[in-house]
């Protein structure tokens, strides 16, 4: 009932600016995760374990990639002499560049996985902070918990289709970063859109409904995952930085009449 009164009222036209404006916006919400979170003290016993963990699986990600380039290369790389020196040379670069990012992005989703229940906390205590309430209208624990498994199965998934798709010549690494970017930003949103009763399905059409603010978030927080000393603090960040997303793609779309009333959580300092 709540959710198809939200996705409703998320159905109804809106008179907005141009794709990359949009896009723009939505990448804007990554350094304003990072702004709010350091502004806030009281946020940082939160961001503390998401964080060791995610530099952790971080690190361990990228390690497990580079052991593993010798397989991947002996088994997708062109034979020598098959094809133009050049040819070969970038199909190679790519090899390796799709591989180290799927590693990345898979260490990066087992720690976001793993941490998933502080990442929320985090989510609804940034939003007590910039509301001064936190809205929920979820079904419950169990249901929130379900939502929370699919979102990071949904995720994890998507390691070995970054691979793939940085395989293709040319276009590959751009679709593989676009991909990783729908997941990242799937990922980040999913705390508080549960919040607001929409289940796994109703939150992918809420990000196709914005999905230059969502690709635009994605993208900038993919590059912030391969910026050493940016991304220690990338998976609290991305929490913060996506309920905000949320929260300002939400202004004047919150049904009055349909839906309970806020459960007020208040601001900790």
């Amino acid at each position: 009932m709540v959710d198809s009164a939200v996705v409703e009222v998320d159905q109804a036209p809106l008179h907005r600016p141009g794709v990359l404006r949009r896009a723009a916006a939505g990448a804007w919400h990554v350094p304003a995760g990072f702004g709010l979170l350091l502004r806030n003290p009281s946020l940082w016993p939160l961001a503390l374990l998401p964080t060791i963990l995610a530099v952790l699986f971080l690190f361990g990600g990228f390690v497990l990639a580079v052991f593993a380039l010798p397989t991947v290369e002996s088994a997708l790389a062109p034979e020598t002499g098959t094809l133009p020196s050049w040819v070969s040379f970038i199909l190679t670069l790519a090899l390796w560049a799709g591989t180290l990012t799927a590693g990345v992005v898979l260490g990066l989703a087992v720690a976001l996985l793993l941490t998933a229940p502080i990442l929320e906390r985090l989510s609804r205590r940034a939003e007590a902070c910039i509301l001064g309430v936190t809205l929920d209208r979820s079904a419950g624990l169990r249901w929130e918990v379900a939502q929370s498994l699919k979102t990071g199965a949904y995720f994890l998934a998507i390691a070995p289709l970054v691979l793939i798709l940085g395989l293709v010549p040319v276009v590959g690494p751009f679709l593989a970063a676009l991909w990783a970017a729908h997941a990242i930003a799937l990922q980040e949103t999913e705390a508080p859109l549960s919040r607001r009763g929409l289940g796994f399905q109703a939150r992918r059409q809420w990000h196709r409904r914005w999905r230059a603010e969502s690709l635009g978030f994605g993208l900038a927080a993919f590059l912030t995952l391969l910026v050493p000393v940016a991304n220690i603090l990338l998976a609290p960040a991305l929490a913060v930085g996506g309920t905000m997303l949320v929260l300002d793609l939400s202004q004047g779309l919150e049904p009055v009449a349909s839906v309970p009333s806020p459960v007020e959580a208040p601001v900790e300092h």
